[in-house]
C-alpha cells in the first residue's frame, strides 16, 4: 500500500491554558474526556487507510518523547523531530523528502494533529476518494469543510464555477483569508466557500515538484538535508512560511488545485468556544469534563481532568479550567486573553 499520512504535531496550543502548556500542548491530551488524546484520535481515524508503520509524525523534538509514548507502534525513525518551528512548508516539505526515499510513488495525506472528527466514517470516505484521485493525476487536493455558520476563525477556500467537476472533487479558484463577519455571510450565501481544513492530499512527486517550482531554495535546502547533523544546521534556517502561502496559492493560481467538499463534524479546536461546542451538554448548556458538580450554572465550559471533585454554583458563561495545580475562572466573552492571562 502506497498510502502515507503525515501528522503535524507541533503546535503549543497556548489558547488552551492550563489545559494545554508550551511543555505538553493540546494535541497530546484527551481534551474531549474520550479516553484518547486527539494525536491518538487523528491516527485512529486513518484506520484500514494506511498501516501504522506508514504514518509519520512531525514535531518539536521536546514532544518526541510523549509522542512515542503515546503511539508506541509508531516506526521510531518515522519521528521527525524539528530543531525549530517554521511554519508548516518546511515541516510538511522533510516529511514528503523522507517519504520519496522510503518510496517513491507514495500518495501522502497531510493532516494537523489537533482537530476533530465526529464523523470518521465518512472522513475515511472522503480521504479514500482523494486518494484514488491524486494517485493517478499530479492534482493538489485540499480538504474544504461545508461551512454551517459564518465563521471569522479559518481560511476560506473558493471553488472555481467555470471549472470540470472530478465526481465530488472540484477545482480550487483561490485560497481567502480568515474574513470579517460580513465578508463570511457573504461567502456563506454564495455558496461556493467552504473551510480550510488544513488537510491536503498529493502524491509525493507532485508535491517536491511543487515544492521545487514555487520554493527552490526550500527544495534545495531538504536536498541537502541527509544527517541528523545537516537537520540540526540547515532546518532552523529554512524559510519560515505556511503551505498556504508557499504552494496552495500559487498553485492555485495556475489551476493545479482541487477540493474535496466534506461534512464530516470537523473542528479545528482551536479554542474553548469550539470545545463548548463538541461536548456533550446538560440541559442548562454546560458542557464538562471531570468529576465535576454543578448547581445554578448555563452556558459554562468545565475541564478538570487532574481535580478529584470540583464543585460550583452560580456561573453563567465561564470557562473553568484546572491542570497542574493551574486553575483559570474566566468569561467566556473575555477567552481572547487567555494567553495574555497566562503569560502573567
Amino acid at each position: 500500500m502506497h498510502n502515507q499520512v503525515v501528522i503535524m504535531a507541533g503546535g503549543i496550543g497556548s489558547r488552551f491554558w492550563p489545559l494545554s502548556t508550551p511543555e505538553y500542548p493540546k494535541q497530546f491530551i484527551d481534551i474531549l474526556g474520550c479516553g484518547r488524546t486527539l494525536i491518538q484520535l487523528t491516527v485512529d481515524r486513518f484506520k484500514g487507510l494506511c498501516p501504522l508503520d506508514n504514518f509519520w509524525v512531525v514535531t518539536n523534538a521536546a514532544y518526541v518523547d510523549i509522542v512515542r509514548q503515546q503511539l508506541p507502534d509508531l516506526p521510531a525513525a518515522h519521528i521527525l523531530a524539528e530543531p525549530a518551528a517554521r511554519n508548516t512548508a518546511p515541516c510538511i516539505a522533510w516529511a514528503c523528502w523522507r517519504i520519496r526515499q522510503e518510496d517513491p510513488e507514495a500518495n501522502v495525506v497531510v493532516t494537523p494533529a489537533d482537530a476533530v472528527v465526529m464523523n470518521p466514517e465518512e472522513f475515511r470516505r472522503v480521504i479514500a476518494n482523494a486518494l484514488d484521485f491524486t494517485a493517478g493525476s499530479n492534482a493538489i487536493v485540499t480538504i474544504g469543510i461545508k461551512p454551517s455558520r459564518p465563521e471569522t476563525g479559518y481560511g476560506y477556500i473558493k471553488t472555481s464555477p467555470s471549472g470540470t467537476p472530478q465526481g465530488e472533487i472540484l477545482p480550487v479558484e483561490a485560497f481567502k483569508e480568515k474574513p470579517d463577519l460580513e465578508t463570511a455571510q457573504q461567502y456563506l450565501a454564495d455558496g461556493g466557500y467552504l473551510w480550510n481544513a488544513g488537510i491536503f492530499v498529493w502524491n509525493v512527486a507532485t508535491i517536491t515538484s511543487a515544492i521545487q517550482t514555487y520554493k527552490p531554495q526550500l527544495a534545495a535546502d531538504m536536498d541537502r538535508m541527509v544527517t541528523p547533523a545537516d537537520v540540526q544546521n540547515i532546518f532552523p534556517n529554512c524559510e519560515k512560511i505556511s503551505i498556504d502561502y508557499a504552494v496552495m496559492e500559487p498553485a492555485a493560481a495556475e489551476g493545479k488545485v482541487y477540493t474535496h467538499p466534506a461534512d464530516f463534524g470537523w473542528s479545528d479546536l482551536g479554542n474553548w468556544a469550539s470545545l463548548h461546542d463538541k461536548l456533550s451538554h446538560d440541559p442548562q448548556g454546560n458542557g464538562v469534563v471531570g468529576n465535576v458538580h454543578l448547581y445554578e450554572c448555563s452556558n459554562c465550559v468545565v475541564h478538570t481532568e487532574d481535580a478529584r471533585k470540583v464543585v460550583l454554583q452560580g456561573l453563567d458563561g465561564y470557562i473553568v479550567s484546572e491542570k497542574g495545580g493551574q486553575i483559570l475562572v474566566c468569561r467566556r466573552s473575555e477567552e481572547q486573553r487567555i494567553k495574555e492571562f497566562s503569560q502573567n
